[in-house]
């Protein structure tokens, strides 16, 4: 158990670097649009597809692995891709209600939780 925090917390951490560089590289672009992470977030979505895909597919990357790449560098770079991999899980079992106000409910309470922590602090 002890292992598998370690994993996810070194996979964490080096996916938190990837997401702090990726926004030190679009630094200087000037955009009403939050260009990094967008970016980022559509990066984290495709390498958390390829990752459960290839394990779905390979031994070698299940296990120890996977968690160190998924729950760890895909979480720390960014939390969108696990969402969105919940998402195409509830997509593939054709739970197309339950996927629409999952997404729905997370991004709706997501922004509203995130309002009412700004206006705790102001």
């Amino acid at each position: 158990m002890l292992k598998s925090f370690a994993l996810v917390g070194l996979g964490g951490a080096l996916g938190s670097m990837a997401r702090y560089g990726i926004a030190k590289i679009f630094v200087d672009v000037t955009s009403a649009y939050p260009l990094a992470t967008g970016i980022t977030n559509v990066i984290g979505c495709f390498l958390i597809g390829l990752l459960v895909g290839f394990a779905e597919r390979n031994e070698w990357l299940q296990g120890n692995l996977l968690l160190l790449l998924s729950t760890g560098f895909c979480g720390g770079f960014t939390t969108f891709s696990a969402f969105a991999l919940e998402n195409s899980y509830l997509i593939q079992q054709k739970l197309l209600t339950t996927t629409i106000l999952y997404s729905l409910g997370s991004l709706i309470f997501g922004i509203l939780a995130c309002l009412w922590g700004l206006s705790l602090t102001r």
